[in-house]
């Protein structure tokens, strides 16, 4: 039984070549910037790599009939996307599909429209083909919650020089999970335009409350045909280390077109415990996943709490999905570089600034909370006592 004892053990990741704790500027300082959780993943993954481990030989390796049934099951089973085997391509992860993607379907100096702030390596995914980064700014509505400005998200797709669109849904980093009317209207707009979706979807399972992750896949068949989407259990797993993704498309020319670039990238060929660990989770993984959520729920109402009762000033943006808090610090009169700086300096926690997600991030910082409560906790207290200094 997966209980609330579990993530509450604290791992002890210094010293295991971690990225996340164990780069330089990282010793002595609690990590909550990079995307990863410090739990244990699933036992029932932790078993699967044992068998992979115990039989000794770690040679090359096909990808099996039972990984494409786990993929298409546990869509099917969770959120009513059916898709065939025939519809899927495997990579080393969801970066690499997204580039992948891009270099597919589009031509240097072509445009590359998202929704901003955005997820970091979209920018560079982008600029590492050849084209230019189009962007679209989001617009915080009264409820504090990111929504979409349609006319000009209309005016830029319809730009002569854009021909993808990424869509990141569950969105990173302001936590949106969209709802279907916001899907479909942007899925026909595309079509209107003639814009492919791109649609990164690596933060699925970790929805919140009332809110139901949906995949643009599945909101109408004509926006199906001109979407690619990105899945991956690395980020509801944690285990972006085993490198394992998929691309989905029902368009035989589209994955064509992609499964060349992914062999011209040298990113075609998984690993065994990528296999293994994928198949585990997602045919055995649900329980492990629902007491994440719930564990996750508890750990953002602290932070919320933390920040009400001492920072009131500082806005927690509404969040429906992902691990990431999204937090407005514009009244501290500082950038996000400095306030990121100070933290790291004077709590001794390191965060992101919200610029690294484009300029529409400044005035923002961003907090991974994936971490048992206590180092939440220890933390949390060091940020609001030192933020409260500034103020």
């Amino acid at each position: 039984m997966i209980d609330k004892d579990f993530f509450d053990t604290p791992v002890d990741r210094r010293g295991t070549d971690s990225y996340k704790w164990d780069t330089p500027e990282s010793q002595g300082v609690i990590p909550m910037w990079v995307a990863d959780m410090d739990f244990r993943t699933a036992p029932v993954i932790t078993e699967a790599l044992h068998g992979v481990v115990d039989r000794g030989i770690f040679g090359y390796t096909v990808v099996p009939d039972r990984f494409y049934d786990a993929v298409t099951g546990w869509f099917s089973r969770r959120h009513g996307w059916d898709f065939c085997r025939q519809d899927m391509l495997y990579t080393t992860g969801v970066v690499p599909a997204v580039s992948a993607v891009i270099k597919a379907m589009t031509n240097p100096g072509d445009g590359v429209a998202l929704l901003t702030p955005a997820y970091n390596c979209f920018f560079s995914s982008i600029r590492n083909n050849g084209c230019s980064v189009v962007e679209c700014l989001l617009v915080v509505a009264e409820d504090g919650r990111y929504e979409v400005d349609y006319d000009a998200l209309h005016t830029v797709l319809n730009r002569e020089d854009v021909k993808v669109f990424i869509m990141c849904n569950p969105h990173n980093p302001g936590g949106r999970v969209w709802n279907r009317e916001e899907l479909l209207r942007i899925g026909r707009m595309c079509l209107e335009a003639g814009v492919l979706v791109l649609s990164d979807e690596i933060h699925c399972e970790l929805v919140y409350g009332a809110h139901r992750y949906i995949p643009f896949a599945s909101i109408d068949e004509e926006v199906a045909q001109n979407t690619v989407t990105c899945i991956s259990p690395s980020k509801s797993f944690n285990t972006a280390g085993l490198q394992i993704a998929m691309v989905v498309s029902p368009v035989k020319e589209y994955r064509e077109r992609i499964d060349r670039a992914i062999n011209d990238n040298e990113v075609c060929d998984v690993n065994p415990f990528g296999i293994a660990g994928l198949m585990a989770a997602y045919t055995q993984g649900e329980e492990y996943l629902d007491a994440l959520v719930k564990y996750l729920c508890g750990n953002l109402d602290m932070l919320k709490l933390y920040f009400a009762e001492s920072l009131p000033e500082l806005a927690v943006m509404p969040l429906e999905g992902t691990y990431l808090a999204w937090i407005d610090i514009k009244p501290l009169g500082m950038t996000s570089e400095e306030v990121a700086a100070y933290i790291h300096e004077k709590a001794k926690v390191r965060i992101n600034p919200g610029t690294m997600y484009g300029q529409a991030g400044e005035g923002y910082i961003r907090i991974n909370f994936a971490c048992p409560r206590s180092v939440l906790q220890d933390a949390l207290e060091r940020i609001t006592s030192v933020l409260k200094q500034i103020h």
